[in-house]
């Protein structure tokens, strides 16, 4: 009779991720994070992901590489093409117990057939609304094709976790999964904090301190709602009231997006406390994305008192409340996202008490905690499977 685990200790997983440390996003810190957090509970874990000789970050954990490709016109990504016999001799001495697939790219599809051909249970947890990408590149008729792939390989998998509550529906009612749990994300409160706050630092950039700075913080690819933010500001402008926009980050449209707005300040990517820093001498977030799956941006701007204006979408509904700690918009809603940037800028009043009220439900996210339900769903899945060998 086969016993089944009770404890991390028991654990063997085997992660198959498209971006591990190569490039540094809110994804694969979250990643790293639940690996730190499982090895030390006592489990062991084997990380399968594309390599560079430069990544962005040192991994965590161990680190076997899979063959990968640039993709065109997006060279800092690569796709993980497939698992070769290295790979395969790899898993088979390391012998999981669980896998968890974290991209659905064709070494993820490799992953799960070689996982069901040995019983294994598989975890896919999901990072970013994919199937939403082709729109910011005119091509918005693959959405259902692309949204038919994904439901195939979701379904080839015994559980997904989402990142928050209205990423889940979206799943459920796209009908990708029957087994879906929530993996949220924390917030480093020693890091993200409203005492980060550096009235000399915003100085040293040109920001003055009665300037109301409006920010924004990630990689700089379209996907990410620039096009909106760029003609909600335009709107703003039009409005005849004073105010900053502050860029931090990196990334592919970063000249496209100096060129769209050339009064901006823009700082390049930060990291650390430099980050932490920039976003506390934020006044307000402005941050129209709609492919975001929970939001990381979103907490940290929340988690150092700032109130945030975010697109009514996934992600962002499950952090932000309306008239709270911010303001959710339709999305493309341009003069809807513009009124409100307008209301934040001119009433300091209504910025401290919604920031300070984003600031208290920022507590509420414990690393720790929300690590232990991802180790928890493994725990259910291998014992559900060995239940049905015994």
């Amino acid at each position: 009779m086969t016993v089944a685990p009770s404890s991390c200790e028991s654990l063997r997983i085997a992660l198959f991720s498209g971006n591990y440390n190569y490039v540094r996003d809110g994804a694969n810190q979250s990643l790293n994070r639940l690996v730190g957090y499982l090895l030390r509970q006592g489990a062991q874990v084997r990380v399968y992901a594309p390599t560079v000789e430069t990544p962005a970050f040192e991994p965590t954990g161990d680190l076997v590489s899979l063959p990968s490709f640039a993709i065109p016109g997006r060279a800092e990504y690569h796709v993980a093409s497939g698992i070769n016999r290295r790979v395969r001799r790899d898993l088979d001495a390391f012998q999981p117990n669980i896998v968890h697939i974290s991209s659905p790219d064709p070494a993820a599809h490799r992953a799960v057939s070689w996982a069901r051909e040995r019983g294994l249970p598989i975890l896919a947890s999901v990072h970013t609304r994919f199937e939403t990408y082709p729109r910011y590149y005119n091509l918005a008729f693959l959405e259902p094709i692309l949204e038919a792939l994904l439901r195939r390989f979701y379904r080839r998998c015994d559980a997904l976790v989402a990142p928050s509550e209205s990423m889940a529906q979206v799943l459920r009612e796209q009908r990708m999964n029957y087994d879906i749990s929530i993996w949220s994300r924390g917030v480093d409160r020693e890091m993200f904090n409203p005492q980060r706050r550096d009235m000399e630092w915003r100085r040293s950039i040109g920001l003055g301190d009665d300037e109301v700075v409006i920010g924004f913080f990630s990689r700089l690819v379209m996907e990410k709602g620039l096009d909106v933010f760029s003609d909600a500001i335009d709107e703003l402008r039009a409005k005849n009231v004073p105010y900053r926009v502050l860029v931090v980050g990196d990334g592919p449209a970063r000249d496209w997006f100096e060129n769209r707005l050339p009064e901006a300040t823009f700082t390049g990517f930060l990291g650390g406390t430099d980050l932490a820093r920039a976003v506390a001498s934020m006044d307000v977030l402005f941050f129209p994305s709609i492919t975001e799956t929970f939001g990381n941006v979103t907490l940290e701007a929340m988690a150092c008192g700032l109130p945030v204006v975010a697109a009514a979408a996934t992600g962002s509904e499950s952090l932000v409340d309306d008239r709270v700690t911010g303001r959710l918009i339709r999305p493309g809603a341009i003069h809807q996202y513009a009124d409100a940037l307008h209301t934040y800028v001119t009433d300091p009043a209504l910025r401290r008490r919604h920031g300070d009220a984003g600031e208290a439900r920022s507590l509420e996210f414990s690393w720790d905690r929300i690590n232990q339900a991802v180790a928890d769903t493994y725990l259910r899945l291998v014992r559900a499977k060995a239940r049905k060998r015994a």
